[in-house]
């Protein structure tokens, strides 16, 4: 099937980033793990992680469940994946497939855990979230969960992020004709859409933090492997050049080749079947 519309827009938005996007971005911290098979009640047979990108949320389900299964439409984010996964020795339990959310590839009433980390926003909510409910087992657990940006560290630094985003946003408006837009969804939105569906007898949205070591190579990083940003640079143009050298001077100036304790924080929505 061939993406249509604003579909294959959300797609081609993390074409040809898979390395950066990796390279940067936190895993999935092991809080998930902990609250979504408490929330199950025992441990899951098949986690399913969709919107998976590069595996940095599925790989952590390896040896808590028996099958996990990344689901990723992007060509480039699942080829990195399935490039980690062979390196590897010990994820013999982890697979990854070409799929969309609202189209599963699995029998009904057949997944303990369905995951959305950082992604369930580029997703329509009300197919997805009928066609999660109709592959999770009775008593099995949705979960879409998002970091907070920028990680926390300093008010300085922060604001210099929150600027360079700011501006790659209104640049993309400029660059980007509206109908070749990724759709991005509000966030905010998540719960209301889990309640809403009908499909979940109890949802509930948990707040949690992580603590991470940076450098400032990988806090710039943060920032400059962002959708939107990178959406910019692959146009080709040139705009924000001097806006990314005077973000890692500042963040370089703080960090003084120092590896410092960065607080990622996260906000999980969470529907029980």
């Amino acid at each position: 099937m061939i993406p249509e519309g604003n579909l294959k827009s959300n797609i081609d938005r993390f074409t040809g980033y898979q390395n950066l996007y990796d390279k940067y971005r936190p895993e999935a911290p092991q809080a998930v793990i902990r609250i979504l098979t408490n929330y199950l009640g025992r441990r899951p047979s098949i986690v399913m992680d969709v919107g998976c990108g590069t595996g940095l949320s599925t790989f952590v389900w390896n040896g808590h469940a028996d099958q996990i299964i990344g689901v990723e439409p992007s060509d480039d984010m699942r080829s990195k994946a399935l490039e980690k996964a062979a390196e590897s020795s010990g994820d013999s339990g982890i697979r990854f497939v070409p799929g969309y959310s609202n189209q599963l590839n699995m029998e009904s009433d057949s997944v303990d855990i369905i995951t959305c980390s950082q992604s369930f926003h580029w997703m329509e909510p009300s197919s997805t979230l009928q066609e999660f409910a109709r592959v999770l087992r009775d008593g099995g657990v949705f979960a879409a969960y998002d970091c907070d940006w920028p990680p926390t560290l300093t008010w300085t630094i922060e604001h210099e992020y929150n600027k360079l985003i700011q501006k790659s946003d209104a640049l993309l408006k400029q660059l980007v004709e509206e109908n070749k837009q990724a759709v991005k969804r509000n966030k905010e939105e998540h719960l209301q859409h889990i309640q809403n569906s009908n499909a979940f007898r109890f949802a509930k949205e948990i707040v949690f933090h992580n603590m991470e070591p940076c450098d400032a190579e990988r806090y710039a990083g943060l920032a400059i492997s962002q959708g939107g940003l990178q959406t910019i640079l692959k146009q080709g143009s040139t705009a924000l050049d001097e806006d990314i050298v005077a973000f890692r001077s500042v963040v370089e100036a703080y960090f003084q080749g120092r590896t410092l304790d960065v607080l990622f924080s996260y906000r999980m929505r969470l529907g029980v079947k």
